[in-house]
């Protein structure tokens, strides 16, 4: 490769995790301009000469430059990292994740502000105070009344070929466990879940399946039985329960946060994470009923999510601005990176369940953003469609990342790439 602008060239080597992919490993010098472009071609020309057939198709790489995908000149990353171009530069490179499709949008009657999905299955809240369950190919199943206010975060409890578990929480006060049986599409609230004294703000089910969490405009983090045969026991009729439920109070409150709690994960069956609008994180324990960790920033947090695959939070905030966090460091306020792209405030995230450096935002500025955690400077795709602010996201089935928004609708993503957890997750079908 020629220099240009008096640059120079820079010796490197090339290195991947995906062997199948693998050059010679010998120092190769290169124009210290190139981008990811000029090193797509020249990856791709020196696996057509070492291919042993025809065979080689032209694959798209990104290129991983001391920990950080490379977004622009090479020379310019290198000057940022205060790295030598006399040094041997090490480049890793990996096939670029693909863009992922959009699919159907589901139309719905007012703001859609809470989503998530379960196998072929897509639960949804709306201002409408409506829950309402689709296909993911976009057939409207079933419109569930019952709150007296807007949902504002729903989670399945469980589900199979024969009946779904699934808890919605509103600004009524009151988080309603349901069942539905799939075969005759018929539903039944079996509790209405009291105790919080303003707006339910979101909710995350136990790793175990018998309790799950709920995060409320109170500043209160509130632990719940899953369990259904708690109300079952009062014998009451499946009409009577439809129409009034059993009540059920909490089995544990946790008082901690300043202001709205703004989401609530489990990291593991004894541990819980929780954002808020007081500029704090909190990792609580159950066993010990108090926090853990607390985790201070500088901006309120309207959403968080931690990852199982990497053990790192993302935090969506009000500055534009994605966040990444550890929090097994002793330093709890510490930015491990940031991430710019949005253009207004951030409202939603969540890790990839499968993909330990992937996960997913949503926003004010009606986009979706598909982000990989070592690129800060952009987001691998903008997820477009929605036409108004962006409410909720979810990529709980690593095929379909589903958004809801303020335009009514929820947005459908395939992703193109073949899961191995396909069959596993395919309840239902």
């Amino acid at each position: 490769m020629e220099a240009e602008n008096g640059e120079g060239q820079v010796q490197v080597h090339l290195k991947t995790k995906q062997e199948q992919y693998g050059v010679p490993d010998v120092p190769y010098s290169i124009d210290a301009t190139v981008a990811t472009t000029e090193l797509n071609t020249f990856v791709n020309t020196l696996l057509e000469q070492t291919s042993t057939d025809d065979s080689h198709r032209t694959v798209e790489f990104d290129f991983l430059v001391f920990d950080e995908y490379l977004r622009g000149r090479l020379c310019d990353h290198l000057r940022e990292k205060a790295i030598s171009f006399e040094d041997a530069i090490e480049i890793e490179y990996v096939e670029r994740f693909p863009a992922p499709e959009p699919q159907d949008c589901l139309l719905h009657d007012d703001w859609v502000s809470a989503v998530k999905t379960c196998g072929k299955w897509v639960l949804t809240g709306c201002y409408d105070n409506t829950i309402n369950i689709w296909t993911i190919k976009g057939k409207h199943v079933l419109t569930i009344p019952g709150h007296s206010m807007p949902i504002k975060a729903v989670s399945w409890v469980s589900l199979d070929g024969e009946r779904g578990k699934f808890i919605s929480c509103s600004q009524d006060q009151t988080a309603m466990l349901w069942e539905w049986m799939v075969e005759t599409n018929s539903v039944e609230c079996v509790s209405v879940c009291k105790g919080h004294e303003r707006g339910i703000d979101c909710v995350d089910v136990s790793p175990t399946k018998d309790k799950f969490a709920t995060g409320s405009w109170d500043t209160m983090l509130k632990i719940w039985s899953a369990e259904i045969n708690e109300a079952a026991a009062e014998g009451s009729t499946k009409k009577a329960k439809l129409e009034t439920g059993s009540t059920r109070t909490p089995i544990m409150t946790l008082q901690g946060h300043r202001e709205c709690i703004s989401a609530v994960q489990w990291m593991d069956k004894d541990t819980l994470l929780t954002s808020s609008w007081d500029h704090t994180m909190k990792v609580w324990d159950l066993n010990m009923e108090g926090i853990k960790t607390e985790i201070s920033t500088n901006k309120s947090i309207f959403d968080a999510s931690y990852s199982n695959l990497n053990h790192l939070i993302v935090t969506a905030s009000a500055d534009k601005n994605i966040r990444l966090y550890d929090p097994r460091t002793n330093h709890g306020s510490v930015v491990r990176n940031t991430y710019l792209g949005h253009q207004q405030w951030v409202e939603t995230i969540m890790w990839s369940t499968t993909e330990e450096y992937l996960f997913v935002s949503g926003s004010y500025d009606n986009q979706n953003k598909l982000w990989d955690c070592r690129s800060p400077k952009a987001p691998l795709y903008d997820l477009i469609g929605h036409g108004d602010k962006v409410l909720d996201i979810d990529w709980s089935n690593p095929k379909y990342i589903v958004s809801g928004g303020s335009d009514n609708t929820v947005r459908v993503y395939k992703s193109r790439k073949a899961f191995a957890a396909d069959s596993k997750m395919e309840t239902g079908k």
